[in-house]
């Protein structure tokens, strides 16, 4: 894995889950169980799109609703094997306690988005659900980014992230209320803003037109990206994905198929499991 620059047909595209003592377990459950169904040809039930590991502290991980899941890695592993990983999810529950001891994920957050930074050639994706948003604004991920989180816990997000800004000197996050998911270094080809399949904040309108035409997945795209464009965008061009409540996991899940394997892919899975695909904000892409 350690040659692969991106996602591609007939490749799994390789996610981590992170799961911390008493995570919620829908936080969980939803977006895996729509990168499971993902396939790269919707013909061949074989063409799954995603594999995906557990990570955790203890073999067995006990969620908030009392399931227990198995873990297949342990913190220690996962470290180890990080840069095996295309996309990493971060959960929420139980957050509180997670952020006074610091314990992991917070770690692991960070460890993965230096593995961007410091190999830029990659395609790297970390998604956070819920309150797992959280995580990520204790450790200054957010910084200079836009993002959203669970609704009743916006004041705490918000901050969690003027303390990370005090404490790097860094720039402050805008938060986006009421997103089902904020996408930040989205990659894309130039198209008609008309075709635009992804709802944009009301204040880019009046920007010069770098339409989106969505993200085209690696397999589809005409031209390669510019390593060295990427290695100056933030967190060396980490897509950075929040989303707000739990269901709003799923579209986030949804979006990540779209933009990794196809369009096509993410409409199936919502029709498959009778799922309304509530779109979410796209900023900062940059024709790369």
């Amino acid at each position: 894995m350690a040659s692969k620059t991106s996602a591609v047909a007939d490749e799994p595209i390789e996610v981590l889950f992170a799961l911390h003592p008493k995570f919620n377990l829908t936080d969980f459950a939803g977006p895996l169980e729509i990168l499971t169904r993902a396939l790269h040809d919707a013909k061949d039930p074989e063409s799954k799109a995603f594999d995906f590991t557990i990570a955790s502290g203890e073999p067995n991980v006990l969620s908030e609703q009392g399931a227990i899941i198995g873990s297949q890695v342990l913190w220690k592993e996962a470290h180890e094997r990080l840069n095996d990983f295309d996309v990493l999810v971060v959960v929420g529950g139980n957050t509180d306690e997670i952020l006074k001891e610091k314990a992991e994920p917070l770690g692991l957050i960070t460890a993965f988005a230096e593995l961007q930074q410091n190999d830029p050639s990659r395609e790297r994706t970390l998604l956070s659900v819920s309150t797992g948003s959280l995580f990520l604004a204790q450790q200054g991920i957010l910084q200079g980014l836009s993002a959203t989180t669970h609704p009743d816990y916006y004041i705490k997000f918000e901050n969690l992230c003027s303390e990370a800004v005090k404490r790097n000197l860094g720039e402050h996050t805008d938060l986006i209320e009421d997103a089902r998911y904020v996408v930040n270094n989205l990659r894309f080809e130039l198209g008609d803003e008309d075709e635009n399949p992804y709802i944009r904040r009301k204040s880019d309108a009046g920007r010069p037109p770098n339409a989106r035409k969505g993200s085209v997945s690696f397999k589809s795209a005409s031209r390669r990206e510019s390593i060295a464009r990427r290695a100056a965008m933030r967190l060396g061009g980490l897509r950075v994905i929040t989303s707000g409540g739990v269901a709003a996991g799923m579209d986030a899940a949804l979006y990540l198929v779209s933009i990794l394997v196809s369009e096509e892919s993410a409409n199936e899975v919502a029709r498959v499991m009778q799922l309304t695909w509530t779109k979410g904000v796209v900023v900062d892409g940059l024709d790369v």
